[in-house]
């Protein structure tokens, strides 16, 4: 496991590499955030993108999502995986917002995560993204990166990975670490083929030194 000291030069690098590092759905207010993040679950961001320039096209408000048939926004989400299910979570958040919250998303994340289809890690990053409230939210590039640099464990549940960036990780650097770990995970220790030679943490990453030592290559 790396120590506090390790742990902020390994952020300060991925800092260096990835320093405009942000929230890559589009969107132009928090509702159509909300819906593109639950719209993103087990879905690439790229793939969202294609979709929801013509969603947000044609449902402006809370209420224009509850005035088609559910198989109609089944049809313009369907290139989406769990359309299905994603179609219904999203007319029930409207309805939601429309009779507990004034059609306006809520900011605290207690709140949000009473929404359908919001789990945390959406709650995390509307509540980051939308209203500047610290988070960090664990998706997949997240918990992964964290556990093969050994900040979190192996065993960790997502929860437990999040509780531990926050607290080996100052609260005013949450929400931009966030998108940085994303990125990093992203963009350069992806899941199948980590660029683990050529990368700047590799004499203090575990999962690097093993994959480089499969390969007959010793590092430090």
């Amino acid at each position: 496991m790396l120590n506090n000291n390790q742990i902020e030069y390994a952020l300060s690098e991925i800092a260096k590499m990835f320093p405009d590092a942000e929230c890559e759905l589009t969107h132009t207010n928090p509702f159509e955030l909300t819906i593109a993040v639950l719209l993103s679950a087990q879905a690439t961001d790229a793939l969202v993108n294609k979709v929801t320039p013509k969603l947000f096209e044609k449902y402006k408000e809370p209420e224009d999502y509850l005035a088609v048939p559910l198989e109609e926004l089944e049809q313009d989400i369907k290139s989406i995986g769990l359309f299905r299910s994603k179609a219904k979570n999203i007319q029930k958040l409207c309805q939601s917002l429309i009779e507990d919250y004034g059609g306006e998303v809520p900011k605290e994340k207690d709140e949000l995560v009473k929404l359908a289809g919001v789990g945390r890690k959406t709650a995390n990053v509307v509540a980051s993204v939308a209203f500047d409230v610290p988070a960090i939210a664990v998706d997949t590039h997240v918990e992964r990166v964290s556990k093969r640099l050994g900040i979190c464990r192996w065993k960790d549940s997502v929860l437990e990975v999040e509780k531990t960036l926050m607290r080996k990780i100052p609260e005013e650097d949450w929400s931009v670490t966030h998108h940085r770990l994303i990125f990093f995970g992203r963009y350069h220790c992806k899941a199948q083929s980590p660029q683990c030679e050529v990368c700047p943490l590799l004499e203090i990453c575990r999962e690097g030194k093993k994959r480089m030592k499969k390969r007959g290559i010793t590092v430090g």
